[in-house]
């Protein structure tokens, strides 16, 4: 006020005063008290009985249900009412209080506020604690759709009745006092707040952290952190620019200055012990000459300019700026209509109220209309405790709604003084976080904080904390063995420089060199009677058949490309067709060798005439049309395997039609059984060189590798399916060269003395045959 009445551009040749009245509990006391203020002691309905002065305006507060009792009586004479306290939703319906206009700002942002700094700290397991009321309603709400969004969850809910609440936290002590929860959000208002601060830290809080809302700010009870900071009060309070002058004005306030403020002088007289210890009289001479509030303990008398306060000088800004606008309107309307000046009323203010904005020294804006504030900002302030009750309001942060979502808080954590003994924040979740390598796995019927930590399947990977779901890794990558995060596979296949690859390539090699020298030797000796026997010519084809089924296995060794893949199957099964169906030829030679020399046959026709050596031809071509339909239909393609070995890829050919390469292993299949009956059934033919027994054998072996290499080859992977493959080539190929020319092979080289025609049966040989 005496900022305005030494501003001469606002309210010039008008000073303001004002009037205290000091209303008590009870609704029946606050409206006497309330009536005898505004209209005289005489309490007369619809008169004034003050004469000395009169009242444009009331400011209220700070509770808001004593403003709403003293609301309903001045409502009556539209009497604007302004209220300093907090922000009332009860106190926001203008039909009920038309002429009633709240300072404070409404909490629209406090909510995401407050859930800003649980996501800072990662507390997502906290309790609610509210009163009864339409604030506690309205901001429960906020708090659960806010906490909804950044996944926070409620751990319980209170709702504390405005009386009785010690019963109500009674019954709940075990339900706040052991839960998990140790994070605490208090909202309420201070007029309920003060006994259940207290009753809660005497009871109930052990190491919580309590987060509350501005209006626990002043004055509070400075007991309630006396017994050595249990839990951590972090108070959101209405961020306001600091008022020049006013810590000035306040070092200069005394009663003799201001005599008719009755509060003043009570606080002078407390404070600064100006009675006379021997006639117990309190007379200013026994008040010390230089005492100033500034002298008083903060924790006594705070010297900062606080939300209320703050709302005290705005209101008495706001008043004088609409009674400004109103007295140059009424000036305006007499000089136009030439009418007498009157005395304006308080009613007629109101207009004036609800459009006032403007700007305080202070340089912040003042808006009146509900409609058109902004919302506020909060400064985040901790309380440090200190001994003898005595403490230390820190600000720690700040929280802007009008910076970008990711930068609206600000926190300086250094400054939190937490509990005793600990120098970190508090943990308050459900469950503790899941690690990279992990996932979160609800728990059933609980909140989404409550969660198990299940591992990453294989191939799959999680590198952040409380991942909802692994990630799988591409196919050209693969999850270490933390799980944590995605190595890039190394390609691998059966190569000709590891032992496996080389081994088997080396006894390609070397069964393919061995074949040939059997082929030399076969050559050189060609006049002998055991080349002679059983068709010289099938002997031969079988041998050169045999060293290409020895080197088709190298196709399968080294890094696959499309033309090997298809030469892989396609030589494989051509050779092998040509080889079984040459042993197929020579056991029908046997057999008609044998049939030929019985009276009154025809097979020595077909003997002669060579018949059994267009069995190579037919079966061949029938495998070569067979692989031809393949290579059209379904050909076998370059493939990946990222599976059989961790850490690889495997490159590989793909059969590309399984059908395709089982018809060509069936009818290779089915020769060779053909081949094993027929020689089978000649196996005792009494003949000399007769080698159906060496062709039973042979064939014998041929089958069992590959009827043992169907179950093999479908329980392999990777390069170890190739291996069995090679393998298997190399064994029945082996087996048909060991089983039918190694026993020719050691009659040549080392017993030539029965390579006759009557060494068998004599066993001896006189001297070697020569060919006619």
């Amino acid at each position: 006020m005496e900022e305005i009445n030494k501003t001469p551009a606002l309210l010039y040749n008008l000073t303001l005063g004002f009037d205290i009245c000091n209303v008590e509990d009870g609704l029946t006391t606050v409206f006497k008290n309330s009536f005898i203020c505004f209209f005289g002691s005489y309490m007369v309905p619809n008169y004034s009985c003050i004469s000395d002065s009169k009242s444009i305006g009331a400011l209220t507060g700070p509770s808001g249900v004593t403003s709403a009792q003293i609301g309903t009586l001045l409502d009556l004479y539209r009497f604007p009412q302004l209220t300093i306290g907090p922000f009332d939703q009860a106190l926001n319906d203008h039909r009920k209080f038309p002429a009633l206009y709240q300072m404070a700002s409404k909490d629209t942002s406090i909510a995401t506020a407050m859930v800003s700094l649980l996501v800072y700290f990662r507390w997502n397991w906290v309790g609610l604690l509210t009163f009864l009321d339409e604030n506690g309603l309205w901001i429960l709400l906020l708090l659960k759709e806010e906490m909804d969004k950044n996944k926070v969850c409620v751990a319980f809910e209170l709702a504390i009745p405005n009386s009785g609440f010690s019963i109500k936290c009674m019954a709940l002590y075990e339900q706040i006092n052991k839960s998990s929860a140790n994070v605490l959000i208090i909202y309420g208002d201070r007029e309920y707040a003060l006994n259940f601060m207290e009753f809660i830290e005497k009871y109930l809080i052990k190491g919580k952290v309590c987060i509350l809302n501005s209006q626990w700010e002043l004055p509070m009870r400075r007991s309630y952190f006396m017994r050595g900071a249990f839990h951590v009060p972090l108070a959101f309070s209405h961020h306001h620019p600091d008022v020049s002058g006013f810590t000035d004005f306040v070092k200069a306030v005394n009663p003799s200055k201001y005599p008719e403020d009755f509060f003043l002088a009570w606080l002078w007289f407390l404070s600064f012990n100006c009675s006379d210890s021997e006639s117990d009289c309190v007379t200013w001479e026994n008040c010390p000459h230089e005492a100033s509030l500034d002298m008083l303990p903060g924790h006594i008398f705070d010297m900062t300019m606080y939300g209320e306060s703050y709302n005290i000088y705005n209101a008495v800004y706001a008043v004088a700026q609409a009674l400004h606008e109103m007295l140059l309107h009424q000036t305006e309307v007499q000089k136009i209509e030439n009418r007498k000046q009157t005395v304006p009323s308080p009613a007629q203010l109101n207009p004036f109220l609800k459009n006032t904005q403007f700007q305080n020294p202070a340089g912040d804006q003042v808006i009146l209309d509900d409609k058109r504030k902004l919302k506020p900002e909060y400064d985040i302030v901790n309380t440090w405790i200190f001994p003898e009750g005595l403490d230390l309001k820190v600000k720690i942060g700040k929280f802007s709604p009008f910076a970008l979502h990711d930068h609206q808080l600000s926190l300086c954590e250094d400054l939190v003084e937490w509990a005793i003994g600990t120098i970190e924040p508090v943990l308050s979740v459900c469950s503790e976080s899941c690690g990279p390598g992990f996932r979160k796995s609800l728990q059933e019927g609980k909140a989404v904080c409550c969660f198990d930590c299940t591992p990453c399947s294989e191939n799959e990977m999680a590198n952040g904390t409380d991942m909802e779901q692994c990630v799988k890794c591409p196919d050209h990558q693969y999850a270490n063995i933390q799980s944590n995060q995605c190595l890039q596979r190394s390609a691998s296949f059966l190569a000709y420089v590891e032992p496996l690859g080389m081994a088997l390539a080396c006894m390609a090699l070397s069964l393919s060199s061995l074949t040939a020298a059997v082929l030399g030797v076969f050559v050189k000796h060609q006049n002998t009677p055991i080349v002679k026997a059983n068709n010289q010519a099938l002997s031969y084809t079988l041998l050169i058949s045999l060293i290409f089924c020895f080197l088709c296995s190298l196709l399968f060794i080294g890094h696959a490309n499309t033309v090997t893949c298809i030469l892989q199957q396609t030589t494989f099964g051509v050779v092998f067709t040509v080889a079984v169906s040459a042993v197929l030829a020579k056991t029908v030679t046997v057999v008609l060798a044998f049939k030929s020399t019985s009276p009154g046959r025809r097979m020595r026709w077909l003997l002669v005439s060579g018949a059994p050596n267009f069995i190579i031809p037919i079966c061949t071509l029938i495998q070569v049309t067979l692989c031809g339909i393949w290579l059209g239909t379904s050909p076998p393609f370059i493939d990946t395997d990222i599976h059989s070995e961790h850490g690889h890829i495997i490159i590989l050919c793909n059969k590309g039609s399984l059908t395709a390469f089982y018809c060509v292993l069936g009818y290779l299949g089915s020769l060779a059984l053909a081949s094993f009956t027929v020689a089978f059934l000649a196996r005792n033919l009494p003949d000399t060189f007769n080698e159906a027994k060496f062709l039973t054998f042979s064939m014998l072996v041929f089958c069992s590798v590959w009827l043992t290499f169907l179950p093999v080859y479908h329980s392999a992977k990777g390069k170890v399916m190739v291996a069995v493959e090679v393998f298997s080539i190399l064994a029945s190929s082996a087996g048909l060269l060991g089983c039918i020319f190694v026993p020719k092979c050691y009659i040549i080289l080392i017993r030539p003395d029965v390579n006759c025609v009557h060494g068998f049966r004599d066993r001896k040989c006189p001297g070697q045959i020569k060919p006619s």
